[in-house]
């Protein structure tokens, strides 16, 4: 289990709860654990640098443990994701003027693929990986097919799913507010107090009387 125990450090700690946290990241800028490889050799974060914003890094779990860059631009570059077979890392850049959703490769060999249209932030993959959702700027939940082709990738056309009950531009930057089953058919999401509906209040006046005989 990874988690950020305050905006400068991340740490790992056995799902059980059992034994001490160990401190994986220490940094002097905020930092945000954003995805671990499913065969756990990788930690995926974004640091936010004075001149460059937010970047994203990976931190090797085994071995020196040595963290390196993944982008680093002059762009904000968050909500990283790897792929399940972790060839592939989904992510968020606004250096088109917006939220864009984005794949590249990983290890990172030059190339990267646009996914979404018009704007989009938190994507996150089916487990199979030929899929990926992501949010849209008019609080649409989107599904986008993707396929392989030996080392690029072909995303299809967004198709909208549903609308959620949170606006996207008000989460944290970094931290996902739904979680997608496995077979991309049941989702989670985190939905504004303020915009659930009101369940109803029935009040029963004179209920003395029903008691009498």
């Amino acid at each position: 289990m990874l988690f950020n125990g305050d905006s400068l450090n991340i740490y790992q700690k056995a799902a059980s709860g059992a034994g001490n946290a160990e401190p994986l990241i220490r940094s002097d800028h905020r930092v945000l654990a954003n995805d671990s490889s499913a065969d756990g050799r990788f930690l995926l974060y974004q640091s936010q640098d004075t001149k460059t914003g937010w970047d994203l890094w990976v931190l090797p779990l085994s071995g020196e443990q040595k963290a390196f860059t993944v982008l680093q631009t002059p762009f904000d570059e968050s909500h990283g994701r790897f792929s399940p077979d972790g060839r592939w890392i989904v992510y968020t850049s606004n250096e088109t003027g917006i939220q864009q959703v984005y794949v590249l490769s990983f290890p990172a060999s030059g190339g990267k693929w646009l996914v979404s249209i018009n704007g989009g932030t938190q994507p996150q993959w089916r487990r199979d990986g030929k899929e990926l959702f992501y949010l849209s700027p008019n609080r649409k939940l989107m599904a986008v097919e993707v396929k392989e082709n030996g080392s690029t990738l072909e995303a299809g056309v967004p198709k909208e799913l549903f609308e959620v009950p949170f606006p996207p531009e008000g989460i944290a930057r970094g931290r996902n507010e739904y979680a997608v089953s496995a077979d991309g058919q049941r989702f989670l999401v985190v939905s504004a107090a303020d915009e659930m509906p009101a369940t109803p209040t029935t009040v029963v006046l004179n209920w003395t009387a029903e008691l009498k005989p």
